[in-house]
């Protein structure tokens, strides 16, 4: 089965779809359910610190979409977002992995992966990145790498 596929632009940026000459692009679906998976925001709870609170932001985000669930409490997304303008610190890092870990954790429950890897690292001075390995049965382990740069360091 395929599926339009998404490409990742940068963080900053985000996605779109691709393209193949003028047609769109195709692909087998395991990047675009990536990239919709950790860079969809999730609604924030309650007790979330939002990253703009400090300005009076009190938008939690998400998607409305997650109301009509077939599967309570099941939500699109992930909560990097929360993270996106933290400085260059490893709890940062730890949250980052978390974050992503809980936002792929449905392709092992649903079969699609045996398992998931997430890294989390700063490779330089105001980059921060994250590598995703995807272990599939009877395929080869599909990795993804992104990277969020920023001036906050």
């Amino acid at each position: 089965m395929t599926d339009l596929a998404t490409t990742y632009i940068n963080f900053s940026d985000g996605m779109d779809l691709a393209l193949d000459g003028l047609l769109l692009q195709d692909d087998d679906g395991l990047t675009t359910a990536v990239l919709l998976s950790l860079f969809t925001d999730k609604r924030a709870r309650v007790d979330d610190v939002l990253p703009n609170a400090d300005q009076g932001s009190t938008d939690r985000r998400g998607w409305v979409g997650d109301d009509l669930s077939e599967i309570d409490g099941d939500q699109l997304g992930s909560l990097l977002w929360l993270n996106e303008s933290a400085k260059q610190l490893q709890s940062v890092l730890t949250t980052d992995r978390q974050y992503a870990e809980d936002a792929l954790a449905w392709l092992v429950t649903d079969q699609i992966a045996s398992r998931v890897d997430v890294v989390t690292s700063n490779p330089s001075m105001g980059v921060r990145r994250m590598d995703i390995a995807i272990h599939r049965p009877d395929q080869p382990v599909a990795r993804f790498q992104f990277d969020k740069f920023w001036s906050n360091t």
